[in-house]
This record gives structure tokens, C-alpha cells and sequence, in this order.
């Protein structure tokens, strides 16, 4: 007589589709690491070597130790450590901006729920989808006639560009949350700034982080809005700082380049390692009502 596999035995042998999910999977991961890996190890190697042994490990006379680290932070009249001041006083800036204005709107809409609401929640979604391209000159010019060319002013240009989806998850988020809380802090004397910020926001802690760790990504790398916006004879970003290492007549190096670009990624991968695990939390609690 045959003996019956158990629930336990059937868990404990993987299927077949279960092992090819893992085996392709695996092999988009090798992919997507494989151009950070290239980065940072040609980022050891002398210039020529970059060009003629990309693929190559750096070893004997392509090994350029730290001197592509020492001349990108050295090259040019504009400091390196500005650079990296500037991407982070915007990204903190913007996010922060963004995370507490589209928050409050996205409450407002959710709880208020009339026809000018609506309109401008749709308003709201359909920015997500409308190309940069499409604005960035005029965009330019009304930021340069607006004054908004610093890092201190911005964060109001990506208040613009990030409040879609900001308000898009916040509504989501908002809407499925129950009203009775609100109402009794309105019974004991809530006001709804004082509800906002002792009820609401403690509630979208898992939504908060989500949109924070997106848009901290996208403005630490966002190189094209910072490009036409800022003043760059006085300020630049990290990004931009990298565009700019090249010499005369179009020469470029290369090592130099990915020593900057390694030191531009570790943060935000850093980052987003720390914090991943908040983000399908939050994309999965602010998606669902829409």
C-alpha cells in the first residue's frame, strides 16, 4: 500500500514552477546588479584601462587605487563636497515639502469628497502622466523669473512634480481609514490642524515612509530638472557635478566619472536597502481605495 504524503512533505518539495520562478528571478537580479558592480570597479582602474578592459577585474598597472576618487573630488573650480551639500539639503527639503503638503490635500480631498475635490484629485492623477518634456522650457523660465533657481527654493518646482502620486497614495490611504477616530477628536475639542497632526499622521506612518523612500530616490537622481532650473555658475548637484567632469576639447575620464557616480549611489542604495521593506506596506495600504 503506497504511503500518503503528508501536508508538511508536500511543503517541504519545492515545484516545479516554484524552482523556475526562482531560477528567473535569480538571474534579473545578477542583471540588475551587474551594472552597479561595473561601476564601482571600474572605478579602481586607470582611464585607458576603462575604455579597452571594461569587463576586467582591476589588477597590476589598470589598478588606479584611489587617485580617480582624489581627482573628482579635486576637479574644476566647484567642490565636490557642495555638490553633495546641495543634492542633500534639496532632497531633504523637497520630500520633506512634498510629504507634508500632498498629505494634508490628500486628507482634504478624502474627507471633504465634493465636485471641486474630485476635479482636482483627477487633476492630481493626471499630472502623473503628463511628459516633462512637454513643460520643461516653459518650466525653465517661470523658475527663473520666479526666483526658484536655489536649492532653498526648489523644492517648490518638485512640489509640482512629485504631489501626483503623493496624493494619488494619501487618498488612497485616507479613504480607508475609519472616521469615528476623527469624530471623537472633534468631540473633545480637536481642531482639524490638531487632528491632522496627533491623529492622521501617526495613522500614515506606513504610507509617509512609502512616498518618502520613492521621492528621495527620484530627486537624489533626477539630473534634467535640477540642469534647467538651477543657476549653475553658483550651484550644482551631484548629477550635474558628474556632467560637468570633462576637459578641454571633450576629453573625459572615465575613472574619474565612476569614482563619482559610485559615490553618488551608495547613499541612496543605503537608503532604500534600510527601508524597502516599508514600500510594498505602503504602495499595497495607499493603492487599494482609489
Amino acid at each position: 500500500m503506497a504511503k500518503k504524503n503528508t501536508r508538511s512533505d508536500l511543503r517541504e518539495k519545492p515545484s516545479t514552477l516554484s524552482l523556475v520562478v526562482t531560477v528567473l528571478f535569480t538571474v534579473f537580479t545578477i542583471l540588475y546588479i551587474a551594472p552597479i558592480f561595473i561601476v564601482f570597479m571600474n572605478s579602481f582602474k586607470v582611464n585607458t584601462f576603462v575604455k579597452t578592459q571594461t569587463f576586467a577585474l582591476p589588477a597590476g598597472e589598470s589598478f588606479a587605487g584611489m587617485a580617480n576618487y582624489i581627482k573628482g573630488f579635486t576637479f574644476g573650480n566647484y567642490p565636490f563636497l557642495m555638490s553633495i551639500l546641495n543634492s542633500v539639503v534639496i532632497t531633504i527639503l523637497s520630500t520633506a515639502l512634498i510629504l507634508l503638503c500632498t498629505s494634508m490635500s490628500a486628507w482634504y480631498i478624502a474627507r471633504v469628497d465634493n465636485l471641486l475635490c474630485r476635479i482636482c484629485y483627477y487633476l492630481f492623477v493626471f499630472s502623473m502622466i503628463v511628459p516633462f518634456q512637454m513643460l520643461m522650457f516653459t518650466l525653465a523660465k517661470t523658475a527663473d523669473t520666479l526666483h526658484l533657481n536655489t536649492p532653498l527654493t526648489i523644492p517648490i518646482v518638485y512640489l509640482g512634480f512629485g504631489a501626483g502620486m503623493a496624493v494619488f497614495m494619501f487618498t488612497g490611504f485616507v479613504k480607508d481609514l475609519p472616521l469615528e477616530m476623527e469624530e471623537a477628536a472633534a468631540i473633545d475639542g480637536c481642531g482639524p490642524i490638531r487632528t491632522f497632526f496627533t491623529i492622521i499622521i501617526p495613522l500614515m506612518k506606513p504610507t509617509l515612509i512609502s512616498v518618502g523612500i520613492l521621492e528621495v530616490m527620484w530627486i537624489w537622481n533626477d539630473y534634467l530638472l535640477p540642469y534647467l532650473t538651477l543657476d549653475r555658475t553658483e550651484y550644482m548637484t551631484i548629477p550635474i557635478h558628474i556632467q560637468f567632469l570633462q576637459g578641454s576639447y571633450g576629453t573625459i575620464d572615465l575613472g574619474a566619472i565612476m569614482a563619482l557616480i559610485t559615490l553618488g549611489i551608495i547613499p541612496v542604495i543605503v537608503f532604500y536597502l534600510l527601508c524597502q521593506k516599508h514600500i510594498i506596506k505602503g504602495v499595497a495600504a495607499g493603492a487599494v481605495k482609489g
